[in-house]
């Protein structure tokens, strides 16, 4: 029923840009909270940036702030992660995550809920190397 399937990554030197793509199936994105999270090696998943489409809300975690930007097109029931001046320490999987909207009461509370509860895609590599 519900789908997601992520794509996009690849490695890169520090200072370059990337574009995530979270292709969604089996829902509405209006109906749902949308986030990106990621994971590296030796640590916890994090949330990364998070989406209402519905209200158009947004939220970013600190170490992203300014780089990152999360966007959508509905027609295409794509959510999109773009990574701009990326580090070193931006190397991770990339999972995209939706929940249904009425289970979640901010956007910022979306992108801090741990576990594995919701809907998630199978994950993308990002390596940000010299």
């Amino acid at each position: 029923q519900v789908q997601l399937v992520e794509s996009g990554g690849r490695s890169v030197q520090p200072g370059g840009s990337l574009r995530l793509s979270c292709a969604s199936s089996g829902f509405t994105l209006d109906n749902y909270v949308l986030g990106w999270f990621r994971q590296a090696p030796g640590k916890e998943r994090e949330g990364v940036s998070c989406l209402s489409p519905s209200d158009e809300t947004t939220y970013y975690a600190d170490p992203v702030k300014g780089r990152f930007t999360i966007s959508r097109d509905n027609a295409k029931n794509t959510v999109y992660l773009q990574m701009n001046s990326l580090k070193p320490e931006d190397t991770a999987v990339y999972y995209c995550r939706a929940r249904p909207k009425v289970l979640i009461t901010t956007v910022q509370a979306m992108c801090h809920m741990k576990g594995t509860v919701g809907f998630w895609g199978q994950g993308t590599q990002v390596t940000v190397s010299s």
